[in-house]
């Protein structure tokens, strides 16, 4: 997994509070494999049903092309389990997500993708929607060690994290290799267990 250090690039605005991960990739994509969900990334918000770009739809505005954040509203991503949400926008380009609020399965499921889910006041995410609108292609600066973010206006905000995701964030770590990092031990404790306890 990509270690996540710092982070500036273009941010795109999401208006719509509670998006859920039905939008973000919808069922039916879910049986393919991991490359081709990619096309499933808000496939019914971004597409009619012929297939055309949707007018009016940030995510389809070419302003914002190559945008890794996505600035959201409230309870961003609730709905149902699936990691795809998560994966299928990583596999967009997408390390970043900024919102007031996020459904709890998707935020958790971020940690573990190499992507950083970020809560801000809520006047201070909109504000950051309206000034994206209105600069379509502007930056945001994300500082995960410092815990900023960096808006167009050149406020910084800070962030609250959990010390042992914000670690596992940095080295690049999830929590198979944080396991794993304690194969010997492991293999000791098993030793030990036949030894001690043959009849298990």
């Amino acid at each position: 997994m990509e270690p996540f250090t710092k982070l500036t690039a273009i941010a795109v605005p999401i208006d719509q509070a509670n998006v859920d991960t039905d939008q973000i990739i919808p069922a039916r994509y879910l049986g393919r494999s991991r490359e081709q969900q990619v096309e499933g990334f808000f496939h019914d918000m971004r597409l009619d049903l012929n297939g055309r770009p949707r007018e009016g739809v940030t995510l389809n505005d070419p302003a914002y092309k190559g945008a890794q954040i996505i600035v959201g509203n409230h309870n961003f991503a609730c709905g149902s389990s699936r990691e795809n949400a998560v994966t299928t926008m990583v596999d967009n380009g997408f390390r970043a997500f900024v919102a007031p609020s996020f459904g709890d399965i998707f935020f958790n499921n971020c940690f573990q993708n190499g992507a950083l889910p970020i809560r801000l006041p809520t006047e201070r995410v909109a504000r950051l929607r309206v000034i994206l609108h209105e600069l379509p292609g502007a930056k945001l600066a994300i500082d995960l060690a410092a815990q900023t973010v960096v808006g167009p206006d050149g406020q910084t905000d800070k962030f609250d994290i959990d010390s042992f995701r914000k670690d596992m964030l940095l080295k690049g770590t999830d929590s198979i290799d944080f396991t794993l990092g304690y194969q010997q031990d492991i293999a000791r404790f098993e030793d030990g267990q036949r030894r001690d306890m043959p009849w298990l």
